[in-house]
């Protein structure tokens, strides 16, 4: 009796949840046809008018009107669409059909609360309308709570993505959790198969893209409209602060460049291992870093770094696995508090110049990359080896975990 009184009260919970997050689904896919349909986006485009960019309101009266032309319908919406898991509760004779209303409720709090903003009741904005307050951004944008960061980066970045209120959970399914429109993007090891690949993956999308190489010929782009040179940086290995100024225009680094010296374990090979795959990452990742002082930064800048499948099993090469390794374990711990987001790409092998074997494309890698980033994967794992996408995330939750206990912010 008391096994089935449990499993009742669970699935009631379980309806409950579900009809909320359905509400939260109906607004943002509301909010995202608002974009390509003018009847709704006329009502919409109130909404756009009322903030600076550091969100302050720029006209009270337009801030009030918003809530009748934008908040007000957008509620009737979900609260109409509330009651669907209801109805198919009741359909099913479930004896506690009633929780499938929770959603309706949930609705309710907004509709009265945008309502009351119409109004102009005093301070109901501050208590409400919590991810248009404005003043410094405390934190990187959620992965799946909207957060102020996250949707400042609507009205301020790219209004055509980023359309979540609550839960990110749409803008992953549309990929436009992460717009790359407009980015400049830097990427290391441009002149290697991946690096040259994701050049051009970033340019599709609409991105800047800035190719630097230790090679002294540019980076060329073939693409189906032809070909272009790209604007392309020559450096070397320990000569990363020369790289300052440019670093603080980019938008986001790619951190690829790297080297495999396979079966040589001579004190040559230790120490190229380890300055090119570690240490020279770990010196540009702080230099970006330090580059992300204002809202925007916080908001938009990003850091990728390629440190490969060999963080959690064999690459056939240990001193490829232990400066893998190194750098992957540096930025598990340099994102606890990292100013923006920092995204790792663990990678399985692919074909290249390190990897003459590889069983993947860099193109198709590529190409994955960059759709799990515009999903805001913050471990964008691409690999044919099943157990990677089991043993990374536990590997990577245990490190983080301990790094967090026994470390400290200065």
């Amino acid at each position: 009796m008391f096994m089935f009184m449990t499993s009742e009260i669970t699935l009631a919970i379980s309806l409950g949840l579900a009809s909320i997050i359905w509400v939260e689904i109906v607004r943002d896919l509301y909010h995202a046809l608002a974009h390509i349909w003018s009847p709704i986006y006329r009502l919409h485009v109130w909404h756009h008018r009322v903030f600076r960019p550091d969100l302050t309101v720029a006209n009270p009266e337009i801030y009030r009107q918003a809530h009748w032309y934008n908040d007000v319908p957008e509620a009737m919406v979900m609260i109409v669409a509330s009651v669907l898991p209801w109805f198919l509760a009741k359909q099913l004779h479930w004896e506690y059909d009633w929780v499938g209303l929770s959603g309706s409720f949930y609705t309710l709090s907004f509709l009265l609360s945008a309502i009351a903003r119409g109004f102009g009741v005093p301070r109901m904005d501050e208590l409400t309308d919590l991810t248009h307050r404005p003043g410094p951004f405390a934190e990187i944008p959620g992965p799946w709570l909207v957060n102020r960061t996250y949707h400042w980066r609507h009205h301020f970045d790219n209004q055509n993505a980023y359309f979540c209120g609550i839960l990110t959970l749409v803008d992953r399914f549309l990929g436009t959790a992460v717009s790359l429109k407009g980015k400049t993007i830097a990427v290391t090891g441009a002149s290697g198969a991946l690096g040259n690949s994701l050049l051009k993956q970033l340019h599709m999308a609409g991105a800047k893209p800035i190719a630097l190489t230790s090679s002294n010929s540019p980076v060329v782009l073939d693409l189906p409209t032809g070909k272009i040179s790209l604007e392309t940086i020559n450096w070397k290995v320990g000569a990363e602060n020369e790289l300052v100024n440019l670093l603080s225009r980019v938008d986001i680094l790619v951190l690829n460049h790297g080297i495999n010296v396979r079966r040589a374990r001579n004190a040559q090979a230790i120490e190229s291992s380890f300055e090119i795959n570690s240490f020279s990452s770990w010196r540009l990742m702080e230099i970006f870093l330090s580059t992300v002082k204002t809202n925007r930064d916080i908001a938009c800048k990003e850091l990728w770094v390629n440190t490969s499948e060999a963080e959690v099993g064999p690459a056939i090469s240990p001193l490829y696995e232990l400066s893998k390794r190194t750098i992957g374990d540096l930025v598990t711990l340099r994102r606890l508090d990292a100013p923006c987001v920092v995204r790792k790409m663990i990678l399985g092998p692919f074909k290249s110049k390190l990897n003459p074997v590889g069983v993947m494309t860099a193109p198709w890698v590529a190409s994955a990359i960059v759709n799990l980033v515009q999903r805001d994967f913050r471990d964008v794992i691409v690999t044919i080896n099943p157990l990677t996408y089991v043993l990374f995330p536990i590997r990577e939750f245990f490190v983080s975990s301990y790094f967090r206990l026994t470390t400290r912010a200065d």
